[in-house]
């Protein structure tokens, strides 16, 4: 791995629907080229599978960020799944797990009942994403592109259009519709432990503070080391970077520490990085069932 196939994974985790053409337009080299890099990647194992990530709230869901002590993922899942489903689960150097919930209505009794139920695992910290900023208005047409997708979020329009059998302009149309809704990102799954030479890394800040003003701070400041588009979650701002050394790492950590409005910094350096599709899954199906054409979803 070296610098430009950082740059190219940095790329294809904020949209792997990017073009092989545009990203080698974009860093300077040929879109064949990218190819060649991004195959090797996936060969290697960097590049797990492409991946389409949907938000909860837009399928209704409430989501619980939980970071607790230990890396049984097992046990782990046991526990989170008597409050909600699996959404995402990263163990971390340190032995420490970050995991998300999706959970579909009465949000704030069950953050009680997690703190009661989790007693097996020590409960770090427990935090809700913020649902409003997430907007949805979805379509049964929506919703079966969004099967689709699922399955193969790099497939050609063409091949969407003929799986589902609708027009090529319905399918653009609507992937253009997702790409400007903050609630979909078109990524991919990576293994960090497979990237050798840098070190993926992300630092968990909260904050005391304008958020859009941190935040735009903060991409003023350390947009050249992310990995991805940084993560919010009401007072709090997940930045995701890269670096080439443990001193270049504890550099950055040390000043997100120190930047304007933030109360707090940790860091965290992902293992493995697993996201879970069954609650989404089922929420389409059940969706398509509304008899209604447009579905809009609130959370409890």
């Amino acid at each position: 791995m070296d610098n430009l196939d950082m740059k190219i994974l940095s790329r294809l985790l904020n949209n792997c629907r990017e073009s092989d053409r545009q990203i080698g337009k974009e860093l300077g080299i040929s879109g064949g080229a990218v190819r060649v890099r991004i195959k090797k990647m996936q060969e290697s194992g960097v590049i797990e599978k492409f991946f389409l990530k949907i938000e909860p709230p837009i399928l209704g869901h409430g989501v619980l960020y939980f970071v607790v002590s230990g890396e049984n993922i097992q046990e782990i899942l046991e526990q989170v799944s008597l409050v909600g489903e699996p959404y995402i689960v990263v163990p971390c150097v340190g032995g420490v797990t970050v995991c998300g919930i999706a959970i579909q209505e009465n949000l704030e009794q069950k953050i009680e009942l997690a703190k009661k139920l989790m007693k097996d695992l020590r409960v770090l910290s427990i935090f809700e994403a913020e649902n409003s900023v997430f907007k949805s208005n979805l379509t049964k047409t929506d919703l079966q592109i969004l099967e689709e997708l699922i399955k193969e979020p790099r497939q050609k329009i063409e091949k969407i259009a003929k799986n589902t059998d609708l027009s090529t302009k319905t399918v653009t149309r609507c992937i253009e519709k997702l790409h400007g809704n903050d609630g979909f990102q078109f990524t991919l799954i990576y293994d960090p432990t497979k990237i050798e030479d840098f070190i993926p890394h992300a630092v968990l800040s909260w904050i005391d503070g304008d958020l859009k003003e941190t935040l735009e701070n903060l991409n003023d400041t350390f947009s050249e080391s992310y990995l991805q588009i940084p993560f919010i979650a009401k007072n709090q701002i997940v930045l995701f970077l890269y670096s080439d050394s443990i001193f270049k790492m504890d550099e950055l950590t040390q000043k997100v520490r120190t930047s304007k409005n933030i109360k707090s910094a940790d860091l965290f350096i992902p293992k493995k990085i697993s996201f879970y599709t069954n609650w989404m899954k089922k929420s389409i199906v059940e969706s398509k069932k509304s008899p209604k054409l447009h579905l809009s979803y609130q959370t409890n």
